[in-house]
């Protein structure tokens, strides 16, 4: 990979790493269902009048625009509201990863490797130590939330790949159409009138700063250009940037929020990412110690 694609491989997921901590502090001021479905409102207006519908069924780019909207950054969004923190919130998101195996296993019939089990199961122990913590950083239905989140990314990267979409910039743009109006409702049964009038009253520069990094760098940029990485390199050379996010994440609210990283959050982040690492090279590593065997 050329350096400077590599330094906008390594940009995005830093932002997609900070972008936690940035979805706590509009929470700080805006209902979490509210925050979410102004993000995609932005995301789909104006470009859904300049951009052309991407050549794909119908279903594809409406299941894709509420399981991304809603069920993953809308139910992420309240998980971070109702408590967890936002590194601990990007490392359980991960679990995605995991989730995405096991479904693509069911759904599109590919074989799981013994090394893949392996993992999810270094995973899950990891999952358990963060359930110990203690430090207030993490509560149970912040976790159980996020982790429907981490379910939703996995069904989106299930329509992803099904769908067969080659400009995702235009997928997303025209998926979030389709995320606003469930995500608002989520907020009027949830909260009633009154959030609607918090948002117009509470709105102040944290607030739209929020806002627009989760649009525009996040959403917009960050798969425009993680998309075309993908396309101009081997698959295997981008993805595995991607463990770096959750290190972004929690560095990202320490500095921020001032989270303490004990011992214990530690140890429980450590597994994980080394499962994650196992799930991303255990098999060509495998391969290659045949090999010299």
């Amino acid at each position: 990979m050329k350096k400077n694609d590599l330094f906008l491989a390594l940009f995005i997921t830093f932002v997609w790493g900070i972008n936690f901590s940035f979805i706590k502090l509009g929470l700080q001021y805006i209902d979490p269902f509210i925050l979410s479905g102004i993000r995609f409102l932005l995301c789909a207006f104006p470009f859904v009048f300049f951009i052309k519908k991407p050549d794909i069924k119908f279903k594809y780019i409406f299941s894709y625009g509420i399981l991304f909207g809603v069920g993953l950054w809308g139910i992420v969004s309240l998980g971070i509201y109702f408590g967890i923190s936002a590194g601990m919130a990007s490392l359980i998101l991960q679990m995605g990863v995991f989730f995405t195996v096991i479904l693509a296993s069911l759904l599109l019939n590919e074989h799981i490797s013994f090394i893949k089990k392996i993992a999810f199961t270094i995973a899950l122990l990891g999952l358990a130590l963060i359930i110990s913590v203690t430090d207030g950083s993490i509560t149970i239905i912040g976790l159980i939330l996020v982790l429907i989140g981490a379910i939703s990314l996995s069904f989106t990267n299930i329509i992803i790949k099904v769908a067969g979409t080659k400009n995702l910039f235009s997928f997303m743009v025209w998926a979030s159409l389709f995320s606003p109006i469930p995500l608002f409702i989520l907020a009027y049964l949830t909260g009633g009138e009154i959030v609607f009038e918090q948002f117009i009253e509470n709105l102040n520069p944290t607030g739209i700063f929020s806002i627009a990094f989760q649009v525009y760098p996040t959403t917009l940029l960050g798969y425009y250009i993680w998309n075309s990485l993908i396309h101009k390199y081997p698959i295997s050379s981008v993805a595995p940037l991607g463990l770096l996010v959750p290190i972004f994440g929690i560095a990202g609210s320490h500095f921020i929020f001032n989270e303490q990283i004990g011992d214990m959050k530690l140890i429980a982040s450590t597994i994980i990412i080394i499962a994650l690492m196992i799930n991303t090279f255990g098999e060509k590593i495998y391969i290659k110690y045949k090999k010299g065997i």
